[in-house]
Parts: C-alpha cells; sequence; structure tokens
C-alpha cells in the first residue's frame, strides 16, 4: 500500500480528499502547512506528496524547493494542487520541482491517473 503526504491546508479539501484517497487503499498522513509537509516528508518518507501551493506558514512553492534540495527527499514524486489555472501555472509549478500539476477542483480519475503514473515510474527505476 502506496504511502500519501497529503499537505492541504483547507478542511473541506483535506477531508474530501482524504477520505477517497483512503477508499482507495492509500495510506494518508496529513500536514496542514507548507513547514508541517515538509517535517512529515522527512519523517514519514511517503511515496507521493500531494502539495496545496497556497499554504501558509511555507507556501507549497518553497516546500516544494526545500524537499528537492534535500538529499533525503529529492526522489519522492510531488503533485502540485493549486486553483492557479492560468498561463504559465504548470511551469512555474515544475520549475519549482513538482514532478507533475493538477487543478481544483479536483477531478479524482484525473488524479489519481496521475498518482499511479509517478508511483509506477519511481517503482520501476
Amino acid at each position: 500500500m502506496a504511502k500519501l503526504l497529503l499537505v492541504e491546508d483547507n478542511e473541506y479539501n483535506r477531508d474530501m480528499l482524504s477520505r477517497r484517497l483512503m477508499k482507495k487503499g492509500y495510506e494518508v498522513v496529513l500536514a496542514l502547512d507548507g513547514a508541517e509537509g515538509v517535517a512529515r516528508a522527512r519523517a514519514d518518507h511517503p511515496d507521493l506528496i500531494l502539495m496545496d501551493m497556497h499554504l501558509p506558514v511555507v507556501d507549497g512553492w518553497e516546500a516544494t524547493r526545500q524537499l528537492k534540495n534535500d538529499e533525503g527527499t529529492r526522489a519522492i514524486p510531488i503533485i502540485a494542487l493549486t486553483a492557479d489555472a492560468m498561463t504559465g501555472d504548470r511551469e512555474k509549478a515544475m520549475e519549482s520541482g513538482c514532478d507533475d500539476y493538477d487543478t481544483k477542483p479536483i477531478e479524482m480519475p484525473r488524479l489519481l491517473n496521475k498518482i499511479e503514473t509517478l508511483l509506477n515510474r519511481r517503482s520501476a527505476s
């Protein structure tokens, strides 16, 4: 069973997404802000991180940069989750170190496909 770290400050989004992911068989670890997300990633070594980009304390862009600059967490795939769907937002997420990008509101089949693709790619390498 893959362990996912969900870094999300919005209680409704966190609850809805974590329950739906657990129903699909994933173990879900939660963090409420970017600083906690970085700490949980280092402590829990998840298989994949779902990172909201607009977070308190440390935003998702900076949290992603910290994780990708850390030898212990660099290889963990990160999917940016954001309501930002403007031209250039996907590129900004990828430049900060994210491995993929998905927009809110979340479409579960699309997100699950991205999660599985990244998990399969990681296990193959």
